[in-house]
């Protein structure tokens, strides 16, 4: 059975991704790779304010969704409203859950069931993948 491809309102061609993103960026949002652990200065914005796409922009999660997870890597209990999509991820031998944005299908991380209450779920980002807007 083919996979169906979803449409995305923010699209670019390969070549327009390369333009637009660091080779770093490049690397894990379209190439769905990971930065290295503790690399992003992200990892301790404690600032009140937005974390967004660095792909496209939009909205992925507040400020006080985020939580020292000791992972290495920026870590948050909920999204925004419809700003993830997940899917399945067999990759590297293991079975996860992938997080990429709704709004441009950029590779954000994972979301794994290890995460605070009330959830009880952390979101793994990559730090690179993301800016961050202060209030």
């Amino acid at each position: 059975m083919a996979t169906v491809q979803k449409t995305y309102p923010v699209t670019h061609t390969d070549e327009e991704w390369r333009r637009l993103l660091t080779p770093e960026q490049y690397m894990v949002m379209r190439g769905h790779g990971t930065e290295r652990p503790g690399s992003c200065a992200l990892l301790h914005e404690e600032r009140e304010g937005s974390f967004t796409c660095a792909g496209c922009g939009q909205v992925l999660f507040a400020s006080g969704k985020k939580f020292e997870s000791g992972t290495g890597w920026p870590s948050f209990d909920t999204p925004a409203p419809g700003a993830v999509d997940e899917a399945r991820d067999t990759s590297h031998g293991m079975i996860r859950v992938e997080v990429n944005c709704s709004r441009c299908g950029s590779h954000l991380g994972h979301v794994f069931p290890d995460g605070p209450p009330p959830t009880g779920l952390r979101y793994c980002i990559n730090g690179v993948a993301l800016d961050f807007k202060p209030d």
